[in-house]
């Protein structure tokens, strides 16, 4: 399964493009730009899956820290700060970590 299995390649582009210079990310403006915010929330779930690398049920920080590069190869990583700030906006329980119903949360307030 293969993210451009739910969401379209010139929107995934269009995401990436909007944040190719480093600080520039925003999760909640990705999500909206790359369509998913728009998406079902099975479809949410199979990107979630996609995105928990190690189907521990959660994105931890060094998942999200290769966020970008689960939607597009060569896509740069997500810096430090960034990387915390999407934590902090997604981790609703303080765990250090986003399970499945923080991240559709989060998708579905872009």
């Amino acid at each position: 399964m293969a993210i451009t299995d739910f969401l379209a390649a010139s929107d995934i582009t269009s995401a990436i493009n909007a944040c190719k210079a480093k600080d520039s990310f925003s999760p909640k403006m990705f999500f909206k730009t790359v369509g998913l915010s728009k998406k079902s929330p099975t479809e949410i779930e199979r990107v979630f899956k996609i995105l928990d690398q190690d189907k521990s049920g959660y994105i931890e920080q060094d998942e999200l820290q290769l966020f970008l590069q689960n939607f597009a190869k060569g896509a740069r990583p997500l810096t430090a700060a960034e990387t915390r700030a999407f934590l902090l906006e997604g981790d609703s329980d303080g765990d250090g970590k986003i399970g499945w119903e923080e991240f559709s949360a989060l998708v579905k307030s872009s």
